[in-house]
This record gives C-alpha cells, sequence and structure tokens, in this order.
C-alpha cells in the first residue's frame, strides 16, 4: 500500500470536534494528513508526521472535507430555463413545471442520461462534492423509476426512490391509483436499487395521508426514509419526518415553533436548499432560528433542471452566510459534517483516522473564503477516497 502525505496545511479542517482546537469544526493549525488506502491513516500536526511514500505540499493552504450533497436530482434529460426567466418576473413557481422534465427524461436514452449525470458530477466534483446523493422521480412510472435509479447507481450508493415526486398527467383523474401504484409495484421494482425512500409532501404534490402511505411502504419494505417538506407552505412535512424517523427533511421554508421544537428534540436533519430559495420566490428557510433551537442542520444543492440548476456547493455556503445567517463555519460544517448526518454516515463529512479520504485543498488560507469569495475558482484540488478527482 502507498502512503500520501499531505503537509504543509496552514488550517486543517477536520469537522472533528475532538481534535485540533476543540471547536465544531476542529481545526489543527501547521498540519498535515496521511492517506492510505482510501482512508486517513493519520492526522496531526505537521512536525510529528509520518514518513509516506509520497510528499503533497499545500503550501501554507487550507483544507476542509470534501462537501456531501445529501439532496439532488441528477438524472434527467431536458432543461427549464424559459421557466427560471418567467418566475424570475413574476410568474409564481410551482410543481408543474417538474412533468416538462418528466416528458423529455422519459424520450431520453439511458446512455443519455448516464452522460449528462456524469457531466453534473465533474461539475459537482472540480468544486469539492465527494458524497452525492441522487434521486429518481423524473420518470414516475415502473419502467423509468428503476432506469433512472439504475443509472444512478452506477455513480452513488447513495440512491433515493422518488415515485412520489408530483402525479404525472396520466393519473391526473385517479390520485389514489397513483399512489398505490408508487406503494406496490413501482416500489418493489425500484427498492432493490435504493437505500432511501422520498416523497415531495407539500402544496401540489402529496398530502399527509398519501406521504404516509409511501413512507410506511419504503421503510417497510428496508429502506431508510427521506422528505422534501414545507417549501411552498407551511405543512405536515416536518412532523411526519420526525414521526418516522427519517435522516432528513429537505427546504424548511416554512417552520412554526412546533417544528423546530420537533426538530430539535430528533434525529432528523434539516437540510436546507439555498440554491432553490436562489431560484424561486421561496423565503430562504431560516438557518438561525433551527441552529438556535438546537436543530442539525445540512446545505445541498437540490441539483435539478428546474428549481435549482446549481452544482456548487460552495456557492451554497456563501448563499447560506449572506441570506440564512449562518457563520461561515456553520455553513461549512453542515455542507460536510451535517450532509453526513443527513445520510446517516459516519465515515465522510470529517477529516479523521478510518474516514475515507475525501479531502479538498483550497486556494487560500482560511476555510472562509469559501463565503468571502464567493464564484472564485477557489477550490485548487480535490481527493475522493484517497484519489484525486478534482482541481
Amino acid at each position: 500500500m502507498t502512503a500520501t502525505l499531505l503537509t504543509g496545511i496552514g488550517e486543517l479542517v477536520t469537522c472533528d470536534p475532538h481534535a485540533g482546537d476543540g471547536s465544531p469544526l476542529g481545526i489543527v493549525r501547521e498540519a498535515a494528513v496521511v492517506i492510505e488506502d482510501g482512508r486517513i491513516a493519520w492526522v496531526g500536526a505537521g512536525a510529528h508526521a509520518p514518513a509516506a511514500d509520497e510528499r503533497i505540499d499545500a503550501e501554507g493552504r487550507s483544507v476542509v472535507p470534501g462537501f456531501v450533497d445529501s439532496h439532488t436530482h441528477l438524472v434527467f434529460a431536458g432543461e427549464r430555463s424559459a421557466e427560471f426567466a418567467a418566475r424570475m418576473v413574476g410568474e409564481p413557481y410551482t410543481g408543474g413545471g417538474i412533468m416538462t422534465t418528466v416528458a423529455a427524461t422519459r424520450a431520453a436514452s439511458t446512455e443519455f442520461l448516464r452522460a449528462n449525470a456524469l457531466r453534473l458530477l465533474r461539475e459537482m466534483a472540480s468544486s469539492g462534492t465527494t458524497t452525492v446523493e441522487i434521486k429518481s422521480g423524473y420518470g414516475l412510472n415502473v419502467s423509468d423509476e428503476r432506469r433512472l435509479l439504475q443509472v444512478a447507481r452506477e455513480s452513488s450508493t447513495e440512491t433515493t426512490f422518488l415515485g412520489a415526486h408530483v402525479v404525472p398527467a396520466e393519473y391526473a383523474h385517479d390520485r389514489a391509483e397513483y399512489v398505490a401504484l408508487v406503494a406496490g409495484e413501482m416500489l418493489d421494482a425500484c427498492a432493490p436499487l435504493a437505500r432511501w425512500v422520498d416523497v415531495f409532501c407539500d402544496r401540489g404534490a402529496f398530502d399527509e395521508d398519501e406521504t404516509r402511505t409511501v413512507l410506511s411502504a419504503g421503510v417497510a419494505a428496508g429502506l431508510g426514509a427521506r422528505l422534501h417538506g414545507n417549501q411552498l407552505e407551511h405543512g405536515p412535512g416536518i412532523q411526519l419526518a420526525v414521526e418516522f424517523a427519517a435522516a432528513s427533511v429537505d427546504h424548511c421554508n416554512f417552520v412554526s415553533d412546533e417544528d423546530v421544537v420537533a426538530l430539535a428534540g430528533s434525529t432528523t436533519v434539516a437540510t436546507l436548499l439555498p440554491g432553490a430559495d436562489f431560484s424561486t420566490p421561496a423565503p430562504y428557510a431560516d438557518a438561525r432560528r433551527l441552529l438556535d433551537a438546537g436543530a442539525t442542520v445540512a446545505l445541498a444543492t437540490n441539483c435539478n433542471p428546474g428549481s435549482s440548476y446549481v452544482t456548487s456547493i460552495p456557492f451554497c455556503i456563501a448563499l447560506a452566510v449572506r441570506e440564512m445567517h449562518m457563520t461561515p463555519a456553520e455553513a461549512l460544517r453542515a455542507a460536510t459534517a451535517g450532509g453526513a448526518r443527513a445520510l446517516r454516515r459516519e465515515d465522510v463529512g470529517q477529516i479523521a483516522v478510518g474516514c475515507s479520504a475525501d479531502l479538498v485543498l483550497l486556494d487560500a488560507p482560511s476555510f472562509v473564503h469559501l463565503a468571502y469569495r464567493p464564484a472564485a475558482p477557489i477550490v485548487s484540488a480535490v481527493w475522493q477516497a484517497g484519489e484525486r478527482v478534482g482541481g
């Protein structure tokens, strides 16, 4: 096995509160990291670093964990720029635009869907993302939902069955039949390719009873629960997520005091999606309120062609600091350790012995530059499981 020493790190953000300065970011100054067999083998002060086969000098720059993007819709065809342009001049967003993508996706070849997903994954890697969750949801029939998950599974183990994205046009007059299909034949076909089940519980999508039906079936099939909730208006999504012990409830734009208390007292992560809030008329989620109450917060891109055609976690970090009133430290932790919590993972989102060697070398002396220099090409190099993949 070959060992690689990354040394000369001016500021190492481990996201391990037991390391370094003891803060939630676990910062180690003048640090070094040893990578061996795709894992972190050693972390500490550079002056005490062990010998290694290869040596890379960070030249005083900052190193942070690879970003964990815990909410994406990467397998799709088509684009919806006209919808975005209309929305920016006052046309309200509704879930109806999803069917435009469904039509394009159903018509696309598997080869096209694969190539498009890989293109987006390369964009993500170049900006520091090393772990990606990928949902289905643009097939909305048995064969296409399974096909989307097959493509997603080629690139990630964090795959999510989202047959309950919206009700497709062919079932517009028989919602109950479509819910039964999702919770029955479609789930049976898709569960072997998924780790998670998700439902869009909101206006224009699925109501409380429908959501409960699909989540119950998914959990009974051995899938973990996730949920889209409270994006377009206040509703039952957050309470349902907590009830089902969901790993994450995503969006959380309209949140009551009761919702905040429920999240703070649960293991369910509030995953906030500032790219969607930037691209739609929804108010930005109130991260400050959730954090102050003790809830765990994650940041993700929600990459999709309609409401958040965003692949950059650094962009989401900058938005979270500017618009959601998070500190730069809170935003970085939400995009790393928070995303890992939203996927119930302990091997990513931090730089600690035994974890996957997912590292981002910034062309900056401090992680604060992620928010301080929005849109700058700040990611210098990226390692995923010890292999150089970006930068």
